[in-house]
């Protein structure tokens, strides 16, 4: 009988019991010692905004120029917002280079005949590794708009061809299926006003447009998803930027910018090789680069999450989308960290490598683990009588209970300092969704993120594709 196999190795069974629990309670106080991190800089934020006037800027000469980086894959759906929404934002000087990556359906169409290309040429010197560019097309309706047509490579060879073809000191990447606050981009800009020599990148939040409505690429009516997936993701946006980002960024942590909605010096992104055209994580390891870059060459930098911008993106709605979305990021976040295994307790890299690097293999490498593995285990060896109703109790409440406690409090924190929710019976909803995640959707989680380990192992690569539903179904 299973029960009598079990218990040959009963002493085995309790410590690795034991060691899921270790990890388990660990975790969550990296999660609790977030909280007061994220309201420590929330505070600070909020504080610099009462002193600061940011539209003096756009009238001003000490916003640096920016390049606007769009790489497209198969987006006709949404290319169109996008660049309406990136064209309409507040800013004193910026292009816009739209890098059509070799779409197999119509997105260099649409965009020749919304925004009157017309082919034209463009000097630049090639020092970043990516796939031929085709051509290059200007707009005569809108004189800062590029769109660059080259051979597939994916999308981290995108953003290095659109890197190369940029002129400006500080380019900025964007998801094709994103739209910009107008005031976003001027609000990331900040820290490098701050700290024009040492700031290096800077992110903004990232939040959800599922359910809300688009007209020419601005967002008229701001909802909640109507659909359960999309809302799920909600809390996981606010809870991943508004706490574990902002926190980190508190104690000069950063280790992970979107690439959805990220700044980057030119210069530094250069010498570090630019975007890993062999990797799926090409925004996490570009950020890891450029750490390792300036601990190694001892360079005075910075880098900082700001909360207030907000990039709005369409997630999932679908399972089978979602399922490989999340296996994708599993890969891509094993493979930054084995690539660069060596800053791991290295003091070399000060408190990127002693203290960022071994909670990044806490979190990301070792708990998808042994979190899958206590979902089932755990049941089958309490009803085989090896664990006890109170060690059952301690795993309920360490796994769930606290699960729910810390996603209702980046609720709080979310209200108490943005105010993305217009109603209350918003705030009411995603408290629900802040419950019933942890029951089933969680779990499904850490079975993608065990898939995402096959994937690093088998080393499967590609750009990933997610079906979009534009600005019409955005509106249902």
């Amino acid at each position: 009988m299973l029960r009598d196999f079990l218990f040959q190795f009963y002493d085995e069974i309790l410590s690795f019991s034991y060691l899921v629990l270790g990890f388990g309670l660990f975790q969550n106080l990296i999660y609790l010692l977030q909280l007061p991190l994220a309201a420590l800089e929330l505070r600070k934020i909020n504080l610099r905004k009462k002193e600061d006037n940011r539209w003096n800027l756009i009238k001003s000469e000490i916003a640096l120029p920016i390049s606007i980086i769009i790489p497209a894959y198969n987006e006709e759906l949404t290319i169109y917002e996008t660049v309406l929404s990136a064209l309409s934002t507040q800013y004193p000087s910026f292009e816009l280079i739209v890098v059509n990556d070799g779409s197999k359906d119509d997105t260099l169409a649409v965009l020749i005949k919304k925004f009157g290309l017309k082919q034209t040429d463009r000097f630049y010197e090639s020092q970043l590794p990516h796939r031929e560019i085709k051509a290059t097309y200007t707009s005569f309706l809108y004189p800062n708009l590029l769109v660059v047509d080259k051979v597939n490579g994916g999308k981290s060879d995108a953003v290095n061809a659109g890197i190369d073809i940029s002129r400006n000191p500080l380019f900025c990447t964007i998801d094709a299926d994103s739209l910009l606050d107008p005031s976003a981009l001027l609000a990331s800009v900040q820290p490098f006003i701050e700290e024009p020599e040492k700031m290096m990148a800077s992110g903004g939040t990232v939040r959800i447009i599922n359910g809300s409505i688009v007209e020419d690429g601005a967002i008229t009516k701001l909802r909640l998803p109507r659909k359960i997936l999309p809302l799920l993701q909600v809390i996981e946006y606010v809870r991943a930027f508004l706490m574990g980002r902002i926190a980190w960024s508190h104690i000069e942590i950063v280790t992970i910018i979107s690439g959805a909605f990220a700044i980057f010096k030119r210069d530094i992104a250069i010498t570090v090789g630019g975007f890993n055209t062999k990797t799926i994580g090409e925004d996490f390891e570009l950020v890891i680069k450029i750490h390792r870059h300036c601990r190694e060459n001892k360079i005075d930098y910075e880098m900082r999450f700001v909360p207030e911008p907000v990039c709005w993106t369409e997630v999932p709605e679908n399972l089978r989308a979602l399922k490989k979305q999340r296996i994708r990021w599993q890969q891509g976040a094993l493979e930054v960290l084995f690539n660069n295994v060596g800053m791991l307790f290295n003091p070399k890299y000060g408190r990127i490598g002693m203290l960022a690097f071994p909670l990044m293999f806490v979190v990301d490498v070792l708990c998808p683990i042994l979190e899958f593995l206590s979902y089932i285990l755990f049941p089958i060896f309490y009803f085989c009588g090896i664990l006890n109703i109170e060690f059952m109790l301690i795993f309920f409440s360490l796994f769930f209970v606290f699960g729910i406690f810390i996603s209702v409090m980046s609720l709080v924190l979310e209200e108490m300092s943005l105010r993305r929710f217009s109603h209350v019976k918003d705030l009411v909803i995603m408290g629900f969704i802040a419950i019933i995640e942890n029951f089933g959707y969680r779990q499904l989680n850490s079975l993608w993120r065990i898939m995402g380990w096959w994937r690093f192992i088998t080393k499967k690569q590609d750009w990933g594709e997610m079906m979009r539903v534009g600005s019409k179904s955005l509106q249902q």
